[in-house]
Parts: C-alpha cells; structure tokens; sequence
C-alpha cells in the first residue's frame, strides 16, 4: 500500500475532493491548509502560479489573473453558445484561439500568456496529485477522476488530455451519480439476492452548476445504472445570481449603486449571497446582509428570508422538478417501486429542493452519505477496483451510456449507410461487431442521435485503410469493434480483415483458427469488456450481441459491395451454399489487423507532447519560486527570533557581550531593512549565504545559552557518581559481604580515583562560576559527562570484580557392608550398582 496509492478525484466546478482506499477503508485527504475541499482555482502572479484555496483567497485582489469556473469550458470552441453565455461569469479576459478553441489570457512570469481550459485543469490536477503525494508519502501516479454523467465525447477526451498534461495515468473516468451509487452499495448488508427483485434508489446530484438524477438497481455485490436525467446548466450558482440580481436592484434603489458596473464589487456581493443562502437553509426567519466597503467607501446592507428567495428562484425550482420528474420517465418507473432517495450535493441542503424531491418520488429525501465527499469516496472505490495493489470486495458496475449513438459509413456505390448502433441508456462499457464487406478503404463516422448539452454531435470518423479485393476480384469481410469504453468515449476500437479459405493444406505458417459450420457459422460472445482494466467492469450478463439482432438491415438482397452491419449469427447467401454442400467442412481462417486513420475530439499526441513540456517548466519555476520564497522566509525569521531574543530579560542577553549584542543587533536592523528594499527579490542563494553568514554569529550565543542551561545536570551526575563511591568504600570498611572479596590495594585505588575526580568537580564548580556567560566556558557539558563516564568506567571494573569460586571437596565413599558384617568389596559394590533390584525392575 506505500508503494502504490490509489487515489479518487471528485473534479467539481466549484472545488475538488481527494480520496484514497487504504487497508482501514476509505479516506479523504485534507489539503495544506486542513481543508478537505480544495477550490478550483488557478491564480498566476508576476513570479509564479498560485492553486487552490491560495487563489481563492486573493481572487478579490487578482481577479483578473485568478481563473475559475474552467470544467464548463473542456472540449468546447469559443463560438459555442454555451460558452458565450459561461463568459459572463468571468471577470478574466477569455479570447478566440487560433483553431476556434478558447484561449485564457493572464500575465504570467510578467508576461501576457494564453492557456486553454484544458491547461488550466492540468495545473489544478498537479495540485492535487501533489496535496495526495505529501499526505500519503508516495508518488501518485493512477486515479479515477470523477465527470458529469452528460459530458460528451469531447468533454471527456478534453478531461483525460488534461489529467496527461498533469502525468496522471486515469484509470477510469466515472460518471458522478455511478461514483456515488457505490459508495452507497458497497457497504451494505442487507441488498436483495442476486437471484431476487433489485432494491431501486434514486441518486440526485445537485451541485454548484448542473443537476443530475439517476437510478440504479441493486443486488448483492451488483450496481447496475438504470438511467439518468439531467441539467448541466441548472445548479446553486442559478439561486445565487437570483439573489445577487435582487440586491443589485436594491442597492441601486437605496443607495444609488450599481455592482453590474464595477467587476470587484459585484464578485463580493456573489460571495455574500452564498453565504446567505447557507444560512437560510437552516433558519426561516429574516437574515442580514452587511458589506464593508462596498462601492466608494460606502457600506450597504439587505435583509431576505428563506419565503423571499423561493419566490425568487421559482424557475430554478421548476426545472428541478423537471429534471426529477423527466428521470421516472427515462427509468420506466413508478413512484413506488423506488425504495429510497439519497441526495448529495451542496444545493440539496436547500429545504424547497427536499420538499420537490419528496413531491415527486413520494420518499423523504436521505441524508446518509456525505454530501461533499461521496463522489470522491466512489471514485477511490473504483481506483482499488482496477488496481491491483489493493484488494476489494468484488461488486459489479454496469454504467450507462446516456445518449444514443448512430453510426454512417461511405456505401461502395455512392449509397450511404446509416444506423443505430447505440440506444440511450444502452450498458457501458460494451462493444459491439459489426461486419463490412469491401473491396478497397472506407470510412465510418459516429453521431449522436439524440439532443445533447453540445452544439455539434458529431463524434469521430474513422477511415479504415489497407482494405483490398480477393484474387477473384471480390469483397472482402472487414468486422469492426465499436465500444463505449470504460471512460464513457464511443470509439472504433479496431478493424481486421477476415480471410476464409478451404482447408486443403495442414502446411500453413500463419496463424488460423478452425470455424465449424455445423455451428451456424456463429462467432464466439463479443468482448463487452475490451481490456484489462474493463474486465473488472463485469458488464451484464445479456451482454452476448449477435449478427440477428440487426433486424432492420438488409442482407440478401444486397451485393458484396453493399453488404454492411451483419452480426455474427446471421448467415450470408454463401454460407448457406458451403453449408448444405459439406456441414462438417474445416475453413481456415486468417485474421489480419488494419491500420485505422481516426479523426476526433482531442489533441493530438504532439500537441500533448508539447503542453507536457510547457507544464514541466511551469512546475520547475513553481519549485523555483517556493525554494527562494523558503530561502526568504527562514533569513526573515532568523533575524525576528535572534534580534528578539537579544533584547533585555530575554534568554540570549546574557549571553553576549554588550558591544558585540549593540553590533548584532544593529546588523539584524539592517537586514530586516533590506529584506524589504533591494532584497525583497533576490535568488535563493543570496538569502542562503546571509543566513549561513547570520548563523556564525547567532549559533555560538545559542549554543552558550544551552550549554549554561545543561551544565548544572552534568555536574549533579558527577557528584551523584562521586557519593555513590564513597558509599560503596564505606560498605566494603563496614565488612559488607558484597565487597569482602576485594583486596586492600583495589578499595586504595578507587579512593584515590574518587579523591581526584572530587578535586576536579571543585575546581570546575569554582572556574565555572567565575567564568562570565558570553565567554566561551573552559568546561562544556560534553567535557563533563566524559570525565564522568571515565571515573564511573574505573570503579566499575573494581567494585564489580567477581567473587572467586570456592573448589568443593569430592563426597566421602559410601559406607556400603555384606552380610557378614564386612565392608563389601569394590566388585561387590559394582555389581551391586549395576543390576537394579527386583523393585525396579518393576518399576520399568
């Protein structure tokens, strides 16, 4: 587990949470200020960058150059309507790139720079791999990064780019609601059977920005995602501009200000709002609203209570209830077949949405889970899920794909083709097979069939190379695998060219496969799970896809050329012909892979490349600037504690005389002086060199201040040592029985030892005391215990001498007669030892 951490990302709009799996369970982290939420916030100053709740902190100051508010923006172009409508949130300037993407103009390093969203939630990620590396002692380096269920293919492609700038490896992108259905799951005991009717919950997510709903099934050791309903564009942030509009009319009312004119002012009263809000969500009664300062040195105030501001965000609420109702819609259910409603999510803290949710789904709304951390909790879950440093109780996620995808592919005779091969809500991750009969390259393109929170719906193309006819001039099988991955991304995940001949030679080197034709010619089940890290996605077990499911394509009546999305199962004209001519025929089967060109959503790997380099250097001037900031800091506080300590009736006065403390003192002057004049910018050596140079002055004052206060110990120990050898030479006069073994000559020498040791202790007690402080002592602790260990050394080795072992005289022979009256004799008395008696005999 130290060696390999595995960490969970709940990446919100508004701040962002890390949880880790240990042995003990489930953890959050806390962050460098003990804050368990980190701010999504990247601020940038003339020397360096500034991440998280130190952005936050100075985004009044710096509000120009402090960026928030940037996952709304991943994957999108500047023209995007909803970006437009996001612009006027920010107070930072945000620009057209190039490409049509959206480029954040901010002064960084002194200089005007550009960065894209996906930069700027780069950087937030180092943030947090570094707050998880320091608390866990460990590189970090695989996560799952948590992402609203409605992201899109370029939203999610635009996360993972940005989670590689940061040198993240993610290992999953997990939908919010799914992260937070298992961390509801996963704990509990008492799930219905596999074999029984799942127990049905409803999850709603109402955050800073977006609402999201959905409803899982669950049985034992099985989450399966029943579907979702969503607002990406209805969230607390809604209630807060309500209540801010409000109070700007207000203000302009009575006080003849108006906070829309002044960027500063109106981000304060933002600020306000939300605490209000807060606080209305637990008191109904009328509540103040004070700042200071507001717009030219004046203050203002307002009042409202909890009725006012439901009156106010009436819409908010009514799309809410949308949302939910929309949900039981997508589901195909009915209030009472769901069992309960977790809610998590700052804004479900407000009462109007409870009481909404209780209206709708006829349940009380339950607060079990914690409405900050759970999606974090989930996506650590799933990290130890994949990850094989960690052991997990084994419990089944089936996702699904919210929107319904088509796929349009290049016909050989100018007929385009068209279908579905996705339907909403259809199990994620899942692959499907898809068959092509062609004789040269072709390309497939994928569409989101439904309507969806992005403004184009295009998903990838894909042109599928190398594609050639047979030796007779005919179509050749090409079967495509389209997959909903593990992170959500609809894909082409790889094309192969299927060669059948008969089997007339055994001598082939490449390798085949035998097919039967007995069996229908039906392919084996397709991999629904399409890698390492999806197998431990079990997906569920209908997941088996084959070519008769595609009841609407035409077959039969088509040509070689026109033959397209055949499953497996389904038998072409020809194979009905070899079949009926041999049913046991071998064919063999050659598999070759095709190269596939892929246009889509994302940078490129040399754009990657090129942001990765620029985000290393980013983080060396960062380490840079925190190495002199360190450098800096400790030069400031030596000067504060050494000048401090110096003064009169503190500990270091005594110890240094009074021209060299008038002298050092007048040094420290000046160099608190300079620290805020000319040296208020330096490099780290110039702040290293003036400490280094301060120490060699400062230390010797300290180190005899600490050798006044050790002495008195170190003399004490020696005189102790001193009286306990007199007492043991008074013992040995008094004929003590410990020390009767010892011979005159030896108590001579420990007296004398002890005679001298006493002289020295004396004379150092008296050179000591008439030693002044700030002078160097003639005797140091060190000193000291040393003398002592010698002496204790010598009478150790006389007093403890041992005793000498006393010989013990040999036992007198046994006085052994016969019967006779006579002593037996030695052969007698032998034989007599060697054979036992009849009684012991008995005895063995």
């Amino acid at each position: 587990m130290a060696a390999m951490s595995v960490i969970g990302i709940d990446f919100g709009n508004e701040s962002c949470y890390i949880a880790v799996a240990k042995a003990g369970g489930i953890e959050t982290i806390a962050n460098d200020y003990s804050l368990r939420g980190t701010p999504s916030c990247v601020a940038f100053s003339p020397k360096n960058r500034i991440l998280g709740v130190a952005a936050k902190n100075q985004m009044v100051t710096n509000m120009k150059n402090t960026v928030f508010g940037f996952k709304r923006l991943l994957g999108r172009k500047f023209s995007d309507p909803h970006v437009q409508k996001e612009l006027k949130h920010f107070p930072f300037k945000v620009e057209q790139r190039g490409d049509g993407g959206i480029g954040i103009r901010v002064n960084y390093l002194g200089e005007d720079n550009i960065f894209s969203p996906e930069q700027i939630t780069a950087m937030l990620f180092t943030k947090l791999k570094d707050i998880a590396s320091t608390a866990l002692q460990t590189q970090i380096n695989d996560c799952v990064i948590s992402v609203p269920s409605y992201f899109t293919n370029a939203e999610r492609n635009a996360l993972l780019d940005a989670a590689a700038i940061s040198g993240l490896n993610v290992l999953r992108l997990m939908n919010e609601t799914t992260a937070t259905a298992l961390t509801y799951g996963i704990y509990k005991q008492d799930l219905p059977a596999p074999e029984e009717k799942p127990r049905n919950v409803v999850f709603v997510d109402f955050g800073y920005t977006s609402l999201q709903v959905a409803a899982c099934a669950f049985n034992k050791g099985k989450l399966r995602v029943l579907a979702t309903a969503t607002d990406p564009y209805c969230g607390g942030r809604d209630i807060d501009m309500a209540l801010a509009e409000y109070f700007c009319q207000d203000f302009l009312t009575r006080y003849k200000l108006d906070p829309k004119k002044n960027q500063r002012a109106f981000l304060r009263l933002l600020q306000e709002v939300e605490k209000l809000k807060k606080q209305m969500s637990a008191n109904s009664t009328r509540l103040p609203l004070n700042i200071e300062c507001f717009m030219e040195e004046r203050d203002v105030s307002g009042d409202m209570q909890r009725a006012q501001m439901e009156q106010l965000c009436g819409e908010t609420f009514t799309r809410v209830e949308r949302t939910l109702r929309a949900l039981l819609h997508n589901a195909k259910m009915r209030p009472e077949d769901i069992s309960a409603v977790e809610v998590v999510g700052g804004s479900t803290r407000i009462p109007a949405v409870k009481s909404l949710i209780e209206q709708v789904f006829g349940k009380h709304a339950s607060t079990t889970l914690n409405q900050d951390e759970s999606v974090a909790r989930g996506a650590a879950l799933q990290c130890a899920m994949l990850s094989p440093a960690v052991r997990v109780r084994e419990f089944n996620i089936t996702d699904v794909q919210p929107y319904a995808v088509r796929l349009a592919w290049d016909a050989a005779r100018g007929e385009d083709g068209d279908m579905e091969v996705f339907p909403a809500f259809h199990a994620s991750p899942f692959s499907k097979m898809l068959t092509f009969y062609r004789k040269e390259p072709f390309s497939v393109s994928a569409y989101y069939s439904d309507q969806v929170p992005y403004p184009d719906s295009f998903i990838g193309q894909w042109n599928i190379r190398d594609v050639q006819p047979t030796a007779e001039g005919e179509s050749q099988k090409v079967k495509l695998k389209v997959r909903v991955n593990i992170h959500g991304i609809i894909t082409v995940a790889s094309a192969s060219l299927v060669e059948k001949k008969q089997d007339s030679s055994q001598n082939d080197n490449v390798d085949m496969e035998n097919v039967n034709e007995n069996q229908n010619n039906q392919e084996a089940p397709m991999d629904t799970n399409g890698g390492a890290q999806d197998t431990q996605q079990n997906g569920p077990e209908s997941q088996e896809v084959r070519e008769d499911e595609m009841k609407g394509e035409p077959q039969q009546k088509q040509s070689w050329t026109q033959r397209v999305g055949q499953w497996f199962s389904g038998e072409s004209a020809d194979d009905k012909k070899d079949k009926s001519k041999d049913k046991a025929k071998k064919v063999l089967v050659k598999t070759v892979e095709l190269p596939i060109d892929t246009r889509t959503h994302g940078y490129s790997q040399q754009e990657l490349n090129s942001y990765m380099e620029q985000e290393g250097k980013m983080q060396a001037q960062d380490r840079q600037e925190k190495e002199r900031a360190d450098a800096r800091n400790a030069l400031e506080e030596y000067v504060y504690e050494l000048r401090g300590k110096l003064s009169e009736g503190e500990t270091l006065h005594d110890f240094v005389a009074d021209d060299q403390r008038h002298r050092l003192v007048s040094q420290l002057d000046g160099l608190e002086q300079w620290l805020y004049d000319e040296g208020e910018d330096q490099n780290r050596q110039v702040y290293s060199d003036k400490l280094s140079e301060l120490r060699t002055e400062g230390e010797p004052i300290k180190q005899r201040r600490l050798e006044f206060e050790l002495r008195p110990g170190a003399l004490d120990d020696f005189a102790l040592a001193i009286q306990l050898t007199n007492k043991a030479v008074d013992l040995y006069r008094s004929g003590d029985a410990k020390y009767s073994h010892l011979a005159e000559a030896d108590i001579q020498k420990v007296v004398e030892a002890t005679k001298n040791a006493l002289n020295w202790l004396e004379n150092t007690r008296q050179t000591l005391a008439h030693t002044p402080r700030y002078q160097q002592p003639p005797h140091t602790t060190h000193q000291i215990r040393l003398e002592r260990q010698n002496f204790e050394t010598l009478v150790n080795a006389t007093l403890n001498k041992p005793k000498p072992k006393e010989k013990t005289p040999p036992p007198p022979p046994a006085n052994n007669t016969s019967g006779d009256g006579q002593p037996a004799t030695n052969q007698d008395s032998s034989s007599a030892q060697s054979q036992p008696s009849q009684e012991q005999m008995d005895v063995e």
